[in-house]
């Protein structure tokens, strides 16, 4: 928790007519019907007007003008980092596997007790194993034009994982089972009615925090098992703010999608990443793209424990690395 849609243009396609004429000389036809006038041109329809959001309120600028001084704040402090990691962050394939361990076997929050910490113990292994379907919902007071940019950003992204896990995850325009939500402030009253809506049996709890986000709550995503008490993911919501700027945003669709195949937790050690609190990272690196690897290896299966998955992550950690 970070502090398919397609876009097709319409396409108008022009015929001209053509005239034949006869090179030979003609007499003009006598008429007795008098000349009628010519109709004047054709106006043209007016264009259709884009939808506009409804209003921003002034708590939602409040939030907008607020997110963007912590994202310059973050900038200005070398942090946001978008280069994936390079030869200041090395790190080895006994790093990786024990960042793999507290990220992808641990969990941020206990389960079914909404925001509540954890106590850090390592658990299961949580991931999907039936198709990810992502499917993109925009709250009323979302702008037209950030509709836009955001629905690409998540196209790229969820194309991207798809190639690193070699899992199907894919867009789509229909039944969906992991949800991405982008919401204003001003949004908030419509929220929680269609999670519930998403998600009918979603734990009283659970549910509760959609109510009122506090502002530290940059976005969040939650992930529900296909079967109650297991660890391979049915469904999944990702809440995403929109009163964040482009970066933060884009930061956001990276750590919560990403959170919500299986890599649920943060680690302070882990470096070059995105799962660490301390924001120096904003995108997906080389180091969480070996850790989403290793979680979609055919061999780790959900519910494995520490024991039964360490071996097999030790030996691929080993072969993706070099054993370096």
């Amino acid at each position: 928790m970070r502090a398919g849609l397609r876009h097709i243009g319409p396409c108008l396609m022009l015929l001209g007519a053509l005239a034949a004429c006869d090179s030979s000389t003609l007499a003009p036809r006598q008429t007795d019907v008098a000349p009628q006038a010519r109709p004047g041109p054709l106006k043209p329809e007016p264009p259709e007007r884009e939808p506009q959001a409804p209003s921003q309120s002034l708590t939602s600028r409040d939030l907008q003008t607020y997110y963007a001084k912590v994202q310059q704040d973050l900038l200005a402090q070398g942090l946001l980092r978008t280069d994936g990691g390079g030869p200041d962050t090395p790190f080895t394939d006994t790093m990786l596997l024990r960042n793999f361990e507290r990220i992808a076997l641990a969990e941020e929050y206990e389960r079914g007790a909404g925001l509540r910490p954890s106590n850090g113990a390592l658990g299961n292994i949580k991931k999907w194993e039936m198709p990810v379907r992502v499917a993109i919902e925009y709250g009323d007071h979302v702008p037209q034009d950030q509709r836009v940019t955001d629905t690409n950003m998540v196209t790229g992204y969820v194309n991207r994982l798809a190639r690193i896990t070699g899992h199907s995850i894919t867009m789509t325009d229909g039944p969906a089972n992991f949800h991405v939500l982008f919401m204003s402030e001003d949004d908030k009253a419509t929220l929680a009615p269609r999670i519930r809506e998403l998600v009918p049996d979603m734990n009283p709890s659970a549910l509760a925090i959609f109510d009122n986000l506090p502002r530290s709550i940059h976005c969040l995503v939650i992930a529900f098992s296909a079967q109650r008490g297991g660890y391979a993911y049915g469904d999944a919501i990702a809440v995403i703010r929109s009163e964040h700027p482009d970066l933060l945003r884009r930061s956001c669709i990276h750590e919560e999608i990403a959170q919500g195949l299986g890599l649920g937790n943060d680690s302070p050690a882990a470096r070059p990443s995105i799962f660490n609190d301390d924001d120096e990272f904003a995108l997906l690196t080389t180091h969480d793209e070996l850790l989403l690897k290793l979680l979609y290896d055919p061999a780790v299966k959900a519910g494995m424990v520490a024991e039964e998955v360490r071996p097999i992550v030790r030996q691929r950690a080993a072969a993706l690395l070099g054993g370096s």
